[in-house]
C-alpha cells in the first residue's frame, strides 16, 4: 500500500495482515497518519496503489475520531441500522413468501420453502430477531438510559453522537472493526464495558487510541507508523512500549554518533573546500554526507520531560468540605456531603458522566459560589485550576511562546521550547498564533500555563484529553514528583493508577463513595457493582442476558477477583513485615525500660512508657487489618476454588 500527499509518503510500501481474530494496535505520533490508514482499509480514502486481498463476504466497519453528526432519527433507530447487512435477505424473504402466497396447489414449492428455511435459519443465527435486546445492551452499556432510547440524536451533544455512531458499529458485527479513539468520548463505566465487550468480541479488531490501560487489555499486537513505515511488534501496549525503548536507546546512541560525524566531516569540508591539495577528499567527504541515511528517532517515543516548580507551603488541612448541598432546579447533585483533603493528598474524582465531576471541581476552586454547605481552603493554600474550557483565557494575539512566557518564572525561560515541545508543539509551532491553533492545542497550551505556575493546590479536570500517550507519561512522571496537593477528574485508568492517592467514585443514582489508594481494589469494586445492574436490568426485561454478557461477566468477575486476592497477599506480607519492626521496637524499649539509668528517672520512664504504648496501638490495629486481610483472601480464594 502506497500513499503521498504532495512530496510526503504517509504510507509507504506497508504491508500487513488482520483476521477475525487479531487484536492490533496502530500506534505513532500525531499526523503519522494512523487515521489515513484506517481510512483506506474501510474504502473512505484511496491510495495511490494497493493490493488488497481478501475473504468472501468480509465486512469492515470503520469508527471516525470525530466529526459525526445524526440530525435525523431516534437513538435507537440509528443504531438500529446497523443491521442493514439483512436487508437482502430480507427481501428475498418477502419475495419467496409472496410467491408462496400466489402459488397454486399444483406447483413445485419446494425449492422455494427451503431457500426460505435457510433465510430463517441465517437470520435466526446471526441475532436479527434479538436485535432489540442487543441493541438495547449495547446502548446501556455504553451509557445510555433507556428513557434515552427514543430520544432524537440531535438532541444529543457532539461527545454522545459519537457514542450512538460506536453502538451502530458494534451491532453492525463485521469481520474487522477500525476504532479510531473509541474513548475519548466514554467515562470510567463505559471504558470498562466496552473493554470487556471487545474481550469476546468475535471478529477482528485494529484500535488507534491514547488510553494505555485500555490497549493493554484489548490487544495483543502493536504495529507503529512511523515516516509511512509500518513495523510489526508482539504483545499489549506495554510490552510494545519495552521493546521499543531498548529500540530509541540504540537510534539515539546512533543518532549522537551520527550527528559528531556529521560535524567533523562538516568542519574539514568547510576548512579545506577552497585547498586544491584537498578537493579530493573534500569531495570524497561531501559524497559520504549524500549518501548517508539520516537516523530518525520516533518524535511520539522520545523522552519527554517536565518538572513542576517548587510547590509554596500550606498547613496541613487543605480543602475541608462541610454538609455540601448543590442542585440544578429539582435535579440534586450532591446532598450533605463532607470530606477533607489533606496536604500531599492526590484525590482522582471519576464516574459516570453528569454526577457533577466538573461540579465538585468548580466549587473547590471558587468559580461555583451557588450552593449550601462549606467550602474553606487551608492557610497558605495556593490554586492552579485547569477546566476543559480553559482555553478561553488565553490571549488570540499572542505566540504560543508569548502565551507561555507570559507566566513563567525567570529560571523557566531557557527551558520553555523543551516544555512546549513535551506538550506536542514543536519546531516552528512555538511562533503559531493562539487564534489559529485547535481546540486541542489550545487546551494543551492552557494546561501548561497552569502547570508552569507555582501553586501548591491544583485542581485539573481531565489534564490528559489531548495528550497522546507519551505526553500523558511525561505528565504522569511530573505530577509523581509534584509536592503539592491534587485534586483531579480522570477517566483514564492508567493515569489514576499510578497517581491516585484515594479516589472519589460518583454515580448520579448512589452517594459518593470513597476508595483509599489500591486502584485494583476500586476496579474490582466497580466490576462487580456493573455485573449487579446488568442482573438487574435482566431480571426487569425477563431473560436472563444473551451469552456475550454472561461471558463478559464472568471474565470480569474471575480476572478481578485474581487482581484482589494478589493486592491482598501483597498486603498481607507487608504487614507482617511490619509486624516483626514493631515488636523488634518494642523488644528494644522493654530492653531501654530495664536500665536503672532509666527506670530511675521519672521524665525518662514516662517516655519511654508513652512510646511503648503507642506502639502497642499501632501493633494491635496492624495485627487488626491483616485478620480483615486474610479473612477477605481466604473467601476470595474460596470462590475461586
Amino acid at each position: 500500500m502506497h500513499l503521498a500527499f504532495a512530496d510526503r509518503d504517509i504510507l509507504d510500501d506497508v504491508s500487513f495482515i488482520l483476521t477475525e481474530k487479531s487484536r492490533s494496535a496502530l500506534a505513532g505520533g500525531n499526523g503519522s497518519g494512523k487515521s489515513t490508514l484506517l481510512k483506506v482499509l474501510s474504502g473512505q480514502m484511496a491510495a495511490d496503489s494497493m493490493n488488497l486481498s481478501k475473504t468472501r463476504d468480509l465486512r469492515i466497519s470503520y469508527l471516525p475520531q470525530s466529526d459525526i453528526l445524526f440530525e435525523e432519527g431516534s437513538v435507537y433507530s440509528e443504531v438500529e441500522r446497523g443491521y442493514q447487512r439483512f436487508d437482502k435477505m430480507l427481501a428475498e424473504k418477502t419475495h419467496l413468501e409472496q410467491e408462496l402466497a400466489l402459488s397454486s396447489e399444483e406447483g413445485n414449492t419446494y425449492p422455494l420453502l427451503v431457500r426460505l428455511s435457510e433465510i430463517q435459519d441465517g437470520l435466526l443465527e446471526e441475532g436479527y430477531f434479538s436485535r432489540k435486546e442487543k441493541i438495547e445492551q449495547v446502548l446501556s452499556g455504553l451509557g445510555f438510559l433507556a428513557s434515552d432510547f427514543d430520544r432524537q440524536c440531535l438532541e444529543f451533544s457532539g461527545g454522545w453522537q459519537m457514542r450512538i455512531a460506536l453502538a451502530k458499529v458494534l451491532v453492525e458485527q463485521p469481520t474487522i472493526m477500525l476504532l479510531d479513539e473509541p474513548t475519548n468520548y466514554l467515562d470510567i463505566e463505559a471504558r470498562y464495558w466496552l473493554k470487556n465487550y471487545l474481550k469476546v468480541y468475535p471478529g477482528g479488531i485494529m484500535i488507534v487510541s491514547h488510553d494505555q490501560a485500555f490497549l493493554d487489555d484489548s490487544v495483543n499486537e502493536v504495529f507503529e507508523l512511523f515516516s509511512g513505515k509500518l513495523t510489526h511488534y508482539s504483545g499489549n501496549y506495554s510490552k510494545y512500549l519495552e521493546q521499543r525503548e531498548l529500540e530509541i536507546a540504540q537510534l539515539e546512541s546512533a543518532y549522537r554518533q551520527q550527528q559528531e560525524k556529521l560535524e567533523k566531516t562538516g568542519q574539514f569540508i568547510d576548512k579545506f573546500r577552497y585547498k586544491a591539495t584537498k578537493s579530493k577528499q573534500v569531495q570524497s567527504r561531501i559524497k559520504q554526507i549524500e549518501k548517508m541515511e539520516i537516523v530518525q528517532v520516533p518524535s511520539h517515543l522520545k523522552q519527554l520531560s517536565f518538572t513542576f516548580p517548587p510547590a509554596p507551603h500550606s498547613g496541613t488541612d487543605v480543602l475541608m468540605v462541610e454538609n455540601l448541598k448543590k442542585q440544578y432546579d429539582n435535579q440534586v447533585v450532591f446532598d450533605d456531603f463532607s470530606f477533607q483533603v489533606n496536604r500531599g493528598e492526590r484525590l482522582a474524582v471519576t464516574g459516570k458522566n453528569g454526577s457533577g465531576k466538573s461540579t465538585l471541581l468548580r466549587m473547590l476552586c471558587g468559580e461555583d459560589s451557588s450552593y449550601e454547605g462549606t467550602i474553606r481552603q487551608g492557610s497558605g493554600v495556593s490554586i492552579g485550576y485547569f477546566a476543559q474550557d480553559t482555553e478561553k483565557t488565553l490571549d488570540p494575539s499572542l505566540t504560543v511562546l508569548e502565551e507561555v512566557s507570559s507566566v513563567a518564572a525567570t529560571a523557566d525561560i531557557p527551558k520553555l521550547r523543551t516544555y512546549l515541545g513535551s506538550f506536542l508543539f514543536s519546531g516552528d509551532d512555538v511562533f503559531k498564533s493562539v487564534c489559529v491553533l485547535s481546540g486541542g492545542e489550545r487546551s494543551r497550551l492552557a494546561l501548561l500555563k497552569i502547570l508552569l505556575h507555582p501553586v501548591n493546590l491544583l485542581i485539573l479536570d481531565e489534564p490528559t484529553n489531548h495528550l497522546d500517550i507519551n505526553a500523558k507519561q511525561m505528565l504522569l512522571k511530573a505530577l509523581e514528583h509534584y509536592d503539592g496537593t491534587m485534586v483531579f477528574v480522570s477517566h483514564d485508568a492508567h493515569f489514576i493508577e499510578h497517581i491516585a492517592t484515594r479516589i472519589l467514585y460518583l454515580t448520579d443514582t448512589d452517594p459518593p463513595e470513597f476508595f483509599d489508594g489500591d486502584y485494583s481494589y476500586f476496579s474490582y469494586k466497580l466490576e462487580e457493582k456493573e455485573k449487579v445492574e446488568v442482573e438487574n436490568q435482566n431480571r426487569n426485561r425477563g431473560h436472563n442476558g444473551d451469552d456475550l454478557q454472561a461471558s463478559v461477566l464472568s471474565y470480569k468477575e474471575a480476572n478481578r477477583q485474581k487482581n484482589r486476592l494478589a493486592t491482598l497477599r501483597r498486603q498481607s506480607e507487608e504487614l507482617l513485615k511490619k509486624h516483626e519492626r514493631l515488636e523488634a521496637k518494642l523488644s528494644a524499649l522493654d530492653h531501654s525500660m530495664a536500665l536503672e539509668e532509666n527506670y530511675s528517672d521519672d521524665a525518662k520512664i514516662r517516655a519511654l512508657v508513652g512510646q511503648k504504648t503507642e506502639l502497642e496501638n499501632e501493633l494491635e490495629a496492624s495485627e487488626e487489618s491483616w485478620l480483615h486481610l486474610n479473612e477477605e483472601a481466604e473467601s476470595m480464594e474460596a470462590s475461586l476454588g
